[in-house]
């Protein structure tokens, strides 16, 4: 069986999906408004990468910066028009005030969903307890993923966590994907292969111009060099 890297790469648009997929990613998580940190795209812009490209596409849902829910309604709403352009794999992840996975959104959402498999994204870094969100997660359908850099910092300050967390893999409430993004760096690559980390976030590394410019196929094919490589 391969031991293949997972790569995703965040698209903004049918340009980006273009050239990451030439570049060798796998997955792409789909945002707009990378200055509230991604928020959901619309349908339109949904439809024309998903015309663009073959390779799987994950979609943000969450409608304003931070990680609070917000108007629940309008998300379920974003959802709902989402699938019906067919979309079927998703990106959220909501805290309450108290740092803790804001449930009734996070369940309210997942039904919406209807079994498409969802990645939480960051909020894991920002949450009050981490092994406490994962076990209140545990049980939600679809659930297959958890983006995280193990720290709020970043992934230099939380190397040691993720490596502890690719360790536990086996036990109840760590089965998801480790997915590893912010601030994620070519030479954390090899600590993190090494650790049984299977799966990679870029976003600015896709893009050496800047947020402003489109993604570049050569940077996304020198990660994928990287991450073969380590393999």
């Amino acid at each position: 069986m391969s031991n293949r890297a997972v790569l995703e790469v965040i698209a903004l648009d049918a340009e980006d999906a273009i050239a990451a997929q030439a570049g060798g990613a796998d997955r792409l998580e789909l945002v707009t408004d990378m200055a509230a940190d991604g928020l959901t795209p619309s349908r339109e812009t949904y439809a024309r990468i998903r015309a663009a490209v073959d390779i799987p596409l994950r979609v943000m849902l969450r409608l304003g910066t931070g990680f609070a829910a917000g108007d629940v309604d309008a998300l379920v709403r974003a959802a709902c028009e989402l699938r019906s352009e067919g979309a079927d794999e998703f990106v959220l992840g909501f805290l309450d005030a108290e740092g803790h996975p804001d449930l009734d959104a996070l369940e309210r959402l997942v039904t919406e969903l209807d079994g498409c498999r969802w990645t939480f994204h960051r909020a894991i870094d920002h949450c009050a307890d981490r092994g406490a969100l994962r076990k209140h997660l545990a049980d939600l359908p679809g659930l297959d993923t958890y983006l995280t850099a193990g720290s709020a910092a970043g992934v230099d300050a939380g190397l040691s966590v993720l490596t502890a967390e690719a360790a536990q893999r086996d036990l109840p409430g760590y089965e998801a994907v480790l997915l590893v993004g912010g601030g994620l760096r070519l030479d954390h690559v090899p600590v993190l292969r090494e650790a049984g980390v299977d799966a990679f976030h870029i976003g600015g590394a896709a893009r050496p111009a800047g947020w402003t410019s489109p993604v570049v196929p050569g940077a996304v094919s020198a990660w994928r060099r990287a991450l073969d490589q380590a393999s």
